[in-house]
């Protein structure tokens, strides 16, 4: 391969390298911080979408998304079907998202489905939470250390007499 032919390739790999970094970073722009209107509305999008959306666990591990949209589509109609997977070991995680066009297949998806059997499994079906970055479920919000206080470590108690522990070392050396 010539000097010109590997900088050719090169670059193309550049170019497939920074594309596939503006597909991740989900707004299309890497570098530009969101401002709130536009967080705000993200935010809002992505709670009507979790309005219309259930949480299925206990999931068969060999399970399709066409598999579970065929289950679920008695409830309503599917827009989406999400089945998690681990990312490290690329296998699934036993749980999914079902997004349906309207909020009312969400009730019925909960009362008809829940506790039914799949593929030998009690399905779990909640309504999805939505899922605000930053928050924990304690409360304290993005940023927030707890330190670990300043303990002394180590087992401080009495002996069987009751009296004060002593020194195992000191006793050593006074024998």
């Amino acid at each position: 391969m010539s000097e010109e032919e590997q900088q050719q390739q090169q670059q193309q790999e550049e170019e497939i390298e920074q594309q596939e970094q503006v597909e991740t970073s989900g707004t299309g722009a890497s570098k530009v911080p969101e401002t709130e209107e536009e967080r705000a509305a993200r935010l809002a999008k992505q709670e009507e979408i979790d309005g219309r959306s259930v949480y299925v666990g206990n999931v068969d591990y060999q399970s399709t998304p066409e598999q579970l949209e065929e289950f679920f589509h008695v409830v309503g109609v599917i827009e989406r079907v999400t089945i998690l997977f681990d990312r490290y070991t690329g296998l699934p995680k036993g749980y999914a998202y079902v997004e349906f066009e309207k909020a009312e297949s969400v009730e019925a998806a909960i009362n008809d489905l829940h506790g039914k059997t799949f593929r030998g499994r009690e399905l779990r079906v909640t309504a999805k939470r939505t899922n605000l970055p930053g928050f924990r479920k304690n409360g304290r919000g993005r940023g927030s250390f707890r330190g670990r206080g300043r303990g002394r470590g180590g087992f401080r108690g009495s002996s069987e007499n009751g009296e004060e522990p002593v020194n195992s070392e000191a006793v050593e050396a006074t024998e």
